[in-house]
């Protein structure tokens, strides 16, 4: 690997919005098992229609407050967890269903109004708060940089976010899409989000 990383420290995650459930099965015979769903509702019809395959679903969209139970019912991972009052509601249902609930933070690194995510002077508070919650485990960070021409640009972001997760201890990176995950994986990435390049232009 150009980055000088064992391929088998990052994971790819296929991002299927938008994609119907015989193009992810394709997908899963082709050897792919970690597929990233950004809408709760969406990701609830395929899980259905893939029942039975060994397939770990990963919540990769801003996800609402009125969806945290749907959410926690399917999701392996969650990388987008942006308040503490989203982390208490995961929690919460992850106890009844007698789970563990595995998440990601999802950090704003970059001023754009139309991100989401919590900015890196808020990461410690919503650590502290995870450390009451027994049914939700902070795996690592996430972030969405601003979209670049030039993938070299979108760097800067990505080792902000790689300095977060050391500061914190945090094992688990996920950034990278597909016009910029080899940088993402050479700024440290342990996951990176690919949708177009595996399924093809999508509406948006």
């Amino acid at each position: 690997m150009r980055a000088g990383r064992n391929p088998e420290d990052v994971r790819l995650v296929a991002v299927t919005k938008f994609v119907d459930a015989s193009r992810i099965k394709e997908a899963f015979d082709a050897g792919l098992r970690v597929f990233g769903e950004s809408r709760v509702q969406e990701a609830q019809e395929k899980v259905a229609e893939l029942q039975g395959l060994n397939i770990q679903w990963h919540m990769v969209g801003h996800l609402q407050k009125n969806k945290a139970k749907a959410a926690v019912g399917i999701f392996d991972l969650i990388h987008s967890l942006d308040s503490v009052e989203l982390m208490e509601l995961v929690n919460k249902y992850a106890d009844k269903l007698g789970k563990v609930q595995k998440g990601l933070i999802q950090v704003k690194l970059s001023e754009e109004e139309s991100k989401f995510g919590i900015s890196e002077n808020e990461v410690e508070e919503l650590l502290e708060a995870a450390k009451g919650m027994k049914n939700l485990k902070i795996e690592g960070l996430m972030t969405i940089p601003p979209f670049f021409d030039d993938p070299e640009l979108a760097r800067p972001y990505y080792r902000r976010l790689k300095e977060l997760g050391d500061r914190f201890g945090l094992p688990e990176l996920s950034m990278g899409m597909t016009n910029d995950f080899e940088i993402a994986i050479e700024e440290g990435a342990t996951m990176v989000r690919v949708g177009t390049a595996i399924f093809g232009e999508r509406p948006e």
